[in-house]
């Protein structure tokens, strides 16, 4: 038996001297010394062996403290054999964020999307020395808070990101060939060039194909980036001079005794039309509603009602009314107002609408419709429209 235990010991240590022979040769000299120490055979665990005379059986005891110290060097043998190769790698695998760091400062370098100010760019400060009185007005407007923009490239940026990169014009004396000024350029070019960052929102959606677009209306020729009379929309000039410029008929209008007070400033051309385009003729808005936009201001004849006056929602207001200003009270488009109604409620057949009565005796008694038909634009009791 005893020759058996010693047999067993000798080949657990040869074997464990086998394993670690191979991990010592990929470790440094401080893991060779220690495996050394630690698997020497008189550190090694001695079995002993006794025989239990009542049972007639035997078991192995190890030494306990030998088998603690073995365990401990155990521990220290791992921690030298993995910890050190993982800790000689480390140095390795810190190489890569670096390399890919620097292969990326050389990319965003190299197209110019880097957060550094690329080299076709020189940034407002070096457009005021020439253009101050310029720049002094254009300081003073929206625009300038495009120089906080730190998210955003240089391209969108101050002076430059209207007028594109200017190191050329600067390099070439100030040659205007070089960058691009919008008095040069055509309207297709210039609503393009604003549209780089006004088509977003609702204003500006149908800004391509608005009757202005269509008729060589640009943008500058409204609007003023660096010399703008209202501080509002950077207009040239403040409504409705402004729109008189070009839409001489409406001041004559505007003029009539029965009118929109827009003269007097209650109301903007703007509040009516979008100027930069809807999906209606004339650009005109519509109501929160999607109905005219008459109704905005003009709620008590919105409806809806249980007795519909048909001109209203099939024609609007303006099968009536003259919108902008007219010679008539009410702003209707005939002064008798017999007349007006007789334009659709006749006995001729092209016309849907009920002709008048024959006891209607129009020289006398029935000079004004709306004397009894007083609800004209819609009812909830009466289909006539009395009440």
């Amino acid at each position: 038996m005893k020759g058996r235990i010693l047999r067993m010991s000798c080949f657990r240590h040869s074997v464990i001297k086998s394993h670690a022979t191979a991990t010592i040769r990929s470790c440094v000299d401080f893991e060779r010394v220690l495996f050394r120490t630690v698997c020497k055979p008189r550190n090694a665990i001695r079995f002993f062996t006794f025989r239990n005379s009542n049972r007639g059986s035997s078991m192995r005891f190890v030494g306990i403290s030998k088998a603690l110290g073995l365990l401990t060097g155990s521990a220290l043998l791992a921690v030298a054999a993995f910890g050190l190769p993982q800790a000689a790698s480390a140095p390795a695998d810190k190489s890569v964020p670096v390399a890919q760091a620097k292969s990326t400062t050389s990319a965003s370098s190299s197209d110019g999307s880097s957060t550094d100010i690329p080299s076709d760019y020189v940034g407002a400060e070096v457009c005021k020395t020439c253009h101050e009185d310029i720049y002094n007005g254009w300081e003073k407007s929206p625009h300038w808070k495009t120089t906080l923009d730190t998210k955003g490239s240089p391209s969108h940026q101050g002076c430059e990101s209207c007028h594109g990169p200017g190191s050329a014009h600067v390099a070439g004396g100030g040659d205007i060939t070089k960058i691009f000024i919008f008095k040069d350029r055509s309207t297709k070019e210039i609503n393009a060039r604003c549209l780089t960052c006004h088509a977003g929102g609702t204003q500006h959606m149908n800004a391509i194909n608005s009757e202005h677009s269509k008729n060589d209306v640009s943008c500058v020729s409204c609007h003023s980036p660096h010399h703008a009379e209202t501080k509002e929309f950077l207009l040239i000039k403040a409504q409705p001079e402004l729109c008189y410029t070009c839409h001489l008929d409406k001041r004559a209008q505007f003029a009539m005794p029965f009118h929109h007070r827009v003269n007097e400033g209650l109301i903007q051309c703007s509040d009516c039309h979008n100027v930069h385009g809807t999906v209606r003729p004339k650009q005109v808005r519509t109501s929160s509603t999607q109905d005219e936009v008459c109704f905005t201001c003009h709620t008590d004849k919105q409806g809806p009602f249980v007795y519909e006056h048909s001109p209203i929602k099939i024609d609007g207001c303006e099968s009536c009314h003259m919108v902008h200003g007219g010679p008539n009270p009410h702003m209707l488009k005939l002064s008798n107002v017999n007349l007006l109604c007789l334009q659709c409620h006749t006995t001729s057949s092209f016309s849907s609408a009920p002709g008048a009565p024959s006891f209607h005796n129009q020289s006398t008694l029935f000079q004004a419709c709306t004397l009894c038909h007083i609800e004209i634009h819609g009812s909830n009791f009466d289909a006539t429209f009395f009440k």
